[in-house]
């Protein structure tokens, strides 16, 4: 019967040592395991001999501890007997000679190739202390008893000296494990095979179009085509503003090989500034860009000579030009438009977004070189040209306002002018002009409207305002007397009139007809019992004439005018706006003022655009032109006469015209200096000069503003030509005959002023 005590305590102390080994000694061990595990296998053999034939001895009686321990040492002695067991020690001899030969798997290929290597680890002699068994005589006390050293014993002990524990290294997979690799694989599978299927269904999809989209970009080329710009016509049906073809030339940078050479070729042709050389040169030797602009909308000889030098990397595109085929007339109104067609000023700018129009686009089909293939090419969206614009003006009457406005204006020496001439009845505006003087002292039509934009002291030309009021209020006829003096102190100041004369007793007739701006005054201070009365009443009777506020024109940069708010009014200044001194008004302010008068005391909108054409050539006219009564009929008859006197006896006899009666009224505003106030350090003043009127006055259809900007004080040793019968009514008389004759008119056969 085996010792239990020897058993379990030999191997707790060999599972003791092998928690503690020295890792530096395991790879000694290691090499030493083949030779344990022979040693194990001879013990074990050992171990079923002594099962087959038991611990006792012959007699059946339990074997002494002696007898055992001889029959050890023979089992020990066999196995040392030559030719005995032989094959096993062969055969680890051969083991350790192919380990030699062979290098040992490490931690990771050990892992990888699936092997299970056993790890030997070495630990300390120990010596298993062997208990006897308890003899069945004993009192029960265990008494130690000396083992004597054998060649049996030296060997146990060697053989504890060394434990082999070996450690199982685990894999996901080992052989007969093909189903569980197989369910992994399929799941595997499965997860992919979805992913790709969701992806394809996105493909087909949300993202379908996206794709069509983007291979339709890779083999098609969408090209703008740009809707033409409506035409603006005059009230005849004339084009006073339309796009025509034009070549524009461009280029490629980054296809120019020669940048210098190609500036060079280019100047030649189309005359560049050195501003615009220096920029190509640029552009060309840099390469940043692949497109610039050389020349836009140039003449057809020049774009033929360009294309005639054949430089590669420079094309020859076409785009619309706006022109004008009658030049500049009608600009002041037309406007302009920027080098892409684009209003920036006047009709042009206001009525941008009817006449632009809405572009088209066109596809074509092309190869990897971008070359366009034949028969591709596909509008799939039609442009729609814009609108066309139909103007009150006439062309012609324009034509001979702005002639004889420039004429004067240059002969005068003056900064500029403006005029209109508006149909009485309608407010239609025939004729709109503007001219200033530039830099080089050459006097042109403006692109801007100054008619509608500039604001200045209208002068004299509101004392019929003034005199009207005062007629409507019954508190003056045109009889009623005044004593006038040249001067006359009023408020904090003395005021006077333009011209030294002695005192008079005058109507209100010769007051208008002289153009008195005491008795002006004088026909004022009647509308009221008190100041503050006489300045609301005159402040609302400027309004209801259209003074201090826009037009229906509603003109790009349009001014409302300046000063005609009466609660503002102070001083000697609350005197002088019944004259027109003190307040600011626009040119179309004061015609339309002025047509009151003419038009039996009913105030007319004034109106620029007549109707407009849709694609369809459908004309769409506009709305008739809102009116308003501001005077009896009777009234505005009375203030006709009395304006009949000024061109006849007053101050605007230069505005006559021979078989025509006249009736109209001159006006001589002061300018604001600078510095403030109407005189400049050296008493220098500056006059903005007018004459308004209308004809024929016994049934007017005409009325018609001119306004000279700094006409000078004095030619020579003539009369001062400052004033507006001197420098604003003769073109008032230069454009009265051509006025008639375009628009139809027929004086009466009695008409101009009483001879003699």
């Amino acid at each position: 019967m085996r010792d239990p005590g020897r058993s379990s305590r030999g191997r707790d102390a060999a599972r003791s040592h092998v928690r503690g080994a020295d890792p530096a000694r395991s790879t000694d061990a290691r090499r030493q395991g083949d030779h344990v595990t022979a040693a194990l296998g001879h013990r074990s053999h050992g171990s079923t001999e002594r099962r087959n034939h038991g611990d006792h001895g012959d007699h059946g009686r339990p074997a002494t501890r002696g007898e055992r321990l001889d029959l050890r040492e023979r089992r020990t002695a066999d196995a040392r007997r030559p030719g005995r067991s032989t094959g096993g020690r062969d055969e680890r001899e051969k083991r350790e000679k192919r380990e030699m030969r062979e290098p040992r798997p490490t931690r990771e290929t050990r892992g990888l190739r699936g092997i299970d290597e056993p790890t030997v680890v070495e630990v300390r002699d120990v010596r298993a202390r062997r208990t006897p068994p308890r003899d069945t005589h004993d009192t029960g006390r265990r008494r130690p008893t000396r083992i004597r050293p054998t060649a049996g014993a030296d060997e146990r002990r060697t053989l504890q000296k060394r434990v082999v524990k070996v450690r199982t290294t685990r894999h996901h997979f080992k052989a007969g494990q093909h189903p569980r690799r197989l369910r992994v694989v399929f799941a595997l599978s499965a997860i992919v095979f979805t992913i790709i299927l969701g992806r394809v269904v996105l493909l087909q999809t949300t993202d379908a179009e996206q794709l069509r989209e983007a291979g339709r970009a890779q083999r098609t080329s969408d090209t703008v085509l740009r809707a033409s710009r409506g035409v603006i016509f005059d009230r005849n049906g004339d084009e006073l503003a339309l796009s025509v073809p034009s070549t524009t030339i461009i280029a490629n940078p980054k296809l120019i090989t020669d940048p210098a050479g190609t500036v060079d070729a280019l100047n030649k042709a189309l005359t560049l500034t050195p501003e615009k050389q220096q920029s190509l040169l640029a552009s060309f030797t840099v390469k940043e860009k692949s497109f610039v602009y050389v020349a836009r909308q140039v003449s057809d000889e020049q774009a033929s000579a360009v294309g005639m030098l054949d430089i590669t990397g420079v094309d020859l595109i076409e785009e619309d030009r706006r022109t004008m085929p009658a030049g500049e007339v009608g600009q002041s109104v037309i406007g302009k438009t920027n080098i892409d067609g684009e209003g920036i000023a006047g009709i042009e700018m206001q009525y941008e977004l009817l006449l632009t129009g809405v572009d088209g686009e066109m596809s074509r089909q092309h190869d990897r070189d971008g070359r366009s293939l034949p028969g591709s090419e596909t509008t799939t969206v039609a442009p729609v040209p814009g609108q066309d614009v139909v103007l009150t003006i006439d062309r012609s009457v324009q034509f001979e306002v702005e002639r004889a406005l420039v004429d004067q204006v240059t002969n005068m020496m003056a900064r500029g002018g403006s005029a209109i001439v508006m149909d009485t009845d309608t407010g239609e505006i025939i004729a709109m002009v503007g001219v200033r003087r530039g830099e080089d002292g050459i006097v042109r039509v403006t692109s801007g409207n100054i008619a509608a934009v500039d604001a200045a002291e209208p002068g004299s030309v509101v004392k019929a305002i003034t005199v009207a009021a005062a007629l409507n209020e019954g508190t003056v006829t045109p009889d009623t007397m005044f004593h006038v003096p040249y001067r006359k102190n009023y408020s904090d100041g003395t005021l006077h009139d333009a011209e030294v004369h002695d005192d008079y007793d005058w109507p209100v007739t010769q007051i208008l007809a002289k153009s008195s701006n005491i008795g002006t005054i004088e026909v004022m201070l009647t509308m009221g019992d008190t100041m503050r009365e006489n300045k609301e009443k005159l402040g609302a009777y400027m309004r209801a004439f259209g003074l201090g506020e826009k037009t229906a024109l509603d003109f790009p940069g349009e001014s409302r005018g300046l000063g005609v708010d009466w609660t503002k009014w102070e001083g000697t200044e609350q005197y002088t706006v019944a004259y027109g001194q003190g307040i600011a008004s626009t040119s179309i302010q004061l015609v339309s003022a002025i047509n009151v008068i003419a038009n039996d005391g009913v105030y007319v909108a004034p109106k620029l655009v007549a109707g407009t054409i849709d694609a369809g050539g459908v004309l769409t006219d506009t709305p008739a032109s809102g009116t308003h009564r501001v005077v009896r009929p009777e009234v505005a008859q009375q203030v006709n006469l009395m304006m009949r006197q000024v061109v006849c006896e007053g101050t605007a006899k230069l505005a006559k015209v021979d078989g025509v009666t006249v009736a109209g009224k001159t006006g001589t505003g002061l300018k604001a200096q600078d510095g403030g106030g109407y005189e400049d350090a050296e008493g220098n003043r500056k006059y903005y000069s007018s004459f308004a009127g209308f004809f024929p006055a016994e049934d007017p259809q005409v009325t018609v503003l001119i306004s000279i900007d700094e006409p000078p004080g004095a030619v020579g040793e003539a009369k001062p030509t400052h004033f507006g019968g001197t420098a604003a009514a003769p073109v008032f008389a230069d454009i009265a005959p051509a006025i008639l004759h375009e628009m139809n008119i027929t004086p009466p056969a009695t008409g101009g002023c009483p001879k003699g």
